[in-house]
């Protein structure tokens, strides 16, 4: 029911999001969009082209009088480094990079340059992924759903977080971290780090956890594979540039444990309320939202760009070479957090419509107010014995 493209190259002139299924009605101002623009841009390890950009999106279409209108919804944002392209005779780009998608785009494609291939497949593109992220986080807020993460690792340094896990003060002291993690001698250690590897002309990579917080359960399907959230999530969470792994919780950790270590006891409280005993299952059960925190953690690996040239083949003459370097950050992954909060907002906006229906914010609340919230009085048991059935259609 929600669904973005987004269109341009990282050195054009600007990029274009279009966002279609958003509802009618829906509060929106440049300021739900600049905060996350601005985020994106911050984080000790960028490269020079944060410093020429000044992320804007503007929305051309959409939204009128400040309000959703149902349909779809245009924005523009402007590269500002385009001016230093426009007029300029590019140099043939031979010599692809490994761990780009140089080498293999042009496989795909054709291209007889491989700048056309680097154009496109720049994480210069998630600037666009951020904007309609923050419509979508926008929608979530009007449902007291919040999205927010951080940096849980760098270049293997480890932040130690307290449990159980207060997430508001950890994304509230993750913002406060240069380096976007919630731990100030981890983020001390971490930043050192990345000093260090900008001598050594290399990059790192690190984990991200992002966390949903207020998700009613029952969103997603068990029913069909592609209605599992716990799918949907991994697959818009892959799709950023340099992620190459995802969990829901710490599933490579339970996969090390017994079941009994592992599956959250189910209580029944005061209030009749069905509430767990601990978050294993990182707020999935089944493919489905239990009601606790969603949590998904995302492996960035490092920048595949390196001052440092790494051995490669020059496909103008066949001969081994080495790659030339292009203006890229040391350690991208705490800018990451705000593209990976994007992606999950995006995917549980989508959900939540999937779930209520509706065209118009007007119709969505008193369905959001209907649902099922896991109370014993909430599920009627017949409590008894039946039969499938299916002898009737023989």
């Amino acid at each position: 029911m929600l669904r973005f493209l987004t269109a341009g190259e990282s050195h054009g002139p600007l990029l274009t999001a279009i966002l279609e299924g958003m509802p009618a009605g829906l509060p929106l101002a440049p300021g739900d969009l600049e905060r996350d623009m601005a985020r994106r841009q911050q984080g000790y390890g960028g490269g020079g082209r944060m410093q020429i950009e000044r992320d804007r999106a503007r929305v051309t279409g959409g939204v009128m009088n400040g309000l959703t209108t149902g349909g779809p919804i245009s924005l523009l944002i402007e590269n500002r480094d385009w001016k230093n392209w426009a007029e300029r005779d590019i140099t043939p780009m031979t010599t692809p990079r490994p761990g780009h998608a140089d080498l293999t785009g042009t496989i795909k494609y054709g291209y007889r340059d491989l700048r056309l291939a680097l154009e496109r497949s720049s994480a210069r593109e998630t600037a666009a992924r951020v904007a309609v992220g923050a419509i979508a986080r926008r929608l979530l807020a009007e449902f007291e759903i919040a999205v927010g993460g951080y940096v849980t690792e760098i270049g293997g340094i480890a932040a130690s977080l307290p449990e159980p896990p207060d997430y508001p003060a950890r994304f509230a002291a993750a913002e406060e971290s240069e380096v976007r993690c919630p731990d100030p001698d981890a983020s001390a250690r971490i930043q050192e780090a990345i000093r260090q590897v900008k001598i050594d002309r290399d990059t790192l990579g690190g984990v991200i956890e992002v966390v949903a917080l207020g998700l009613p359960p029952g969103l997603g399907s068990h029913v069909h594979y592609d209605r599992r959230l716990t799918g949907r999530l991994a697959a818009a969470v892959c799709s950023v540039q340099s992620i190459k792994g995802v969990e829901i919780g710490p599933a490579f950790d339970n996969a090390r444990r017994r079941g009994t270590q592992v599956h959250d006891a189910i209580d029944v409280d005061e209030a009749g309320r069905l509430v767990r005993r601990s978050n294993r299952a990182g707020g999935l059960e089944g493919g489905m939202t239990t009601g606790e925190p969603l949590v998904v953690r995302a492996a960035m690996k490092p920048i595949s760009t390196t001052l440092t040239p790494l051995p490669t083949v020059n496909l103008a003459t066949g001969q081994p070479d080495q790659t030339v370097y292009e203006r890229s950050d040391f350690c991208a992954t705490p800018r990451a957090v705000v593209v990976i909060e994007a992606m999950v907002a995006l995917v549980l906006a989508d959900e939540l419509l999937r779930k209520l229906g509706g065209d118009s914010l007007d119709e969505m609340r008193p369905r959001f107010a209907a649902l099922r919230r896991g109370h014993v009085s909430d599920l009627p048991m017949d409590n008894v014995e039946w039969r499938f059935g299916y002898d009737a259609w023989e």
